[in-house]
């Protein structure tokens, strides 16, 4: 394969992976678009910045210090990428929130969300212990 087939290749499989769930498109981190200064992002693309995957909120051209964890208007961090996997608790912003039905280790506990939107700690308000025998 030449350099230039390796790049249109590659091409190919970053749109390919345009259409995917967050789920499914962590099975694919290779080939998600890494983040860069100076390009013209979509809402809705989701690019991968220092091995985490992101959601880009506001249609935009990319700059130098609004790196995807420093843009917080501009990325949401995608905070469960693979439901396979229970990870641990992180406070969401407005713009990515849990979702009914994720679940997240918190203070030596699994928690599962009782509502759509949730930014509220577990153990507080919107999240159910989940009790394993």
């Amino acid at each position: 394969m030449t350099e230039e087939q390796a790049k249109q290749f590659r091409k190919l499989l970053e749109n390919q992976t345009a259409g995917m769930t967050d789920e499914q498109i962590l099975e694919y981190p290779d080939f998600v678009e890494k983040w860069q200064p100076g390009k013209e992002y979509v809402a809705g693309k989701r690019l991968e910045y220092n091995g985490t995957i992101y959601k880009v909120l506001t249609a935009h051209t990319s700059q130098d210090t609004w790196t995807p964890p420093d843009a917080p208007s501009l990325f949401a961090k995608v905070l469960i990428p693979d439901s396979s996997t229970v990870p641990e608790w992180e406070q969401p912003d407005s713009t990515n929130p849990y979702a009914k039905g994720d679940k997240v280790t918190h203070n030596g506990k699994t928690w599962i969300s009782t509502a759509d939107g949730n930014v509220w700690e577990p153990g507080v308000y919107g999240w159910e212990e989940v009790h394993t025998n």
